[in-house]
């Protein structure tokens, strides 16, 4: 039987819808993957309340998953500790018991030395409804899971903690402030803040960004940030650029255009970024849902595609087995996790995350799909991937990288 082109071309189409289709609906199921519950309020163990619990910020050390979450509006956060052996939660901390007024963590933790954790808050509105100011904040988890945090102050009047990250060799954080941007550092060993407003948004940007699209902060600004292997701190600025700041000569550098598809400019920003083994940089596109890559040699952006249809690219994670896990996709969609090997520039679309949730109460087990995955980080070793969903009631999903 012979074909003609056009029947050629509707049956190619079919078979692509077809395969779309398969995708959005496929559940990853890993055999050994299993969930952690930690706000289900089934039970009188350990819990996180309603609204209170969006898990925003995850690294783990050692055994113990720390996470940091948002609430909702005039609501506080929490600090959280939990197992990895044990499968259980095993210690909150209210972060109204430390500072007053604060709403959310989702600037990422760093990690400095001896395994100190830092992590930015952003505040509540105050009551003539402008901005609180967040605040940089020490955590410190014991062995035994205890919290501590220690206030350390804000970066700049009136304004939170977007994104964060570090450099252990000089002992200095770098952050963006929300709403306005403002990139900032902290030496740690002499306590000692410094702002920089040359990566904030121009007005005539923000006459684009503000008036023309009505996009709010937290659809430009960069929420995340990276130090590469000579100290240089990359992150996005408005409007869909890649920066890097030389902490030499406090000098700022506008490297690229980020990824991007025709009439979503607007919306480019840098959503994830990490650093592989080898010095290289990946990044995600919050915009078009863009992997990239950059270069820290060349200064060269290469765009490495979409690994799913829809826009956001919210987490990237290094597995030991040399591969990126992802988690591309939200609202009004949901999240897929994807793989993504920099060796054979390949993809793989797991679809939606299905793990199997036991606790006291529902000792049965029931399926639990992170439809909103928000965070995704790995163990020290590599061997496990944690997620954290961005839901009324959120869980962490977790699995062994080569499930």
């Amino acid at each position: 039987m012979i074909f003609s082109p056009k029947k050629i071309s509707i049956i190619a189409i079919l078979i692509f819808l077809a395969h779309s289709s398969f995708c959005q609906y496929t559940f990853y199921k890993p055999v050994e993957g299993f969930g952690i519950e930690t706000s289900l309020s089934n039970t009188g163990l350990k819990r996180m309340p309603m609204y209170r619990n969006a898990i925003a910020s995850l690294t783990v050390i050692g055994d113990n998953i720390i996470g940091g979450t948002c609430a909702d509006e005039k609501l506080a956060p929490y600090v959280f500790v939990a197992s990895l052996s044990k499968r259980e939660l095993v210690e909150l901390k209210d972060v109204n018991d430390v500072l007053q007024g604060q709403r959310s963590i989702q600037s990422g933790f760093f990690k400095a030395k001896n395994n100190t954790l830092y992590a930015g808050t952003i505040a509540n509105k105050l009551s003539n409804g402008t901005n609180g100011s967040g605040h940089l904040l020490q955590i410190n988890i014991g062995t035994t899971g205890t919290i501590n945090v220690t206030d350390i102050g804000t970066p700049v009047n009136g304004e939170g903690i977007f994104a964060l990250t570090g450099n252990s060799n000089t002992n200095t954080l770098y952050g963006i402030t929300y709403p306005s941007g403002i990139f900032f550092s902290y030496n740690i060993s002499s306590k000692t803040f410094k702002s920089y407003k040359n990566v904030v948004t121009s007005k005539e940007d923000l006459n684009v960004l503000d008036n023309e699209f009505h996009h709010k902060p937290e659809d430009y600004l960069s929420s995340s940030l990276v130090v590469d292997d000579q100290g240089l701190v990359y992150g996005s600025r408005s409007i869909n650029k890649i920066f890097y700041f030389n902490p030499a000569d406090e000098s700022f550098h506008t490297v690229s255009d980020l990824p991007e598809v025709w009439g979503r400019r607007t919306l480019g920003r840098a959503e994830a970024l990490i650093k592989s083994p080898d010095g290289m940089l990946y990044g995600g596109n919050a915009g078009d849902g863009q992997l990239f890559q950059v270069n820290t040699a060349t200064k060269k952006v290469k765009n490495l595609g979409k690994p799913i249809m829809m826009n956001r690219l919210r987490g990237l994670s290094f597995g030991a087995d040399g591969k990126i896990y992802g988690l591309a996709g939200a609202l009004p969609g949901y999240a897929h996790l994807f793989s993504y090997d920099p060796r054979n520039e390949g993809y793989t679309d797991m679809g939606n995350p299905q793990f199997i949730l036991k606790a006291p109460g529902i000792e049965q087990g029931i399926e639990w799909r992170g439809f909103q995955l928000r965070t995704i980080t790995a163990s020290e070793d590599g061997k496990y991937i944690v997620m954290g969903e961005d839901e009324a009631l959120s869980q962490l999903l977790i699995f062994p990288v080569g499930d």
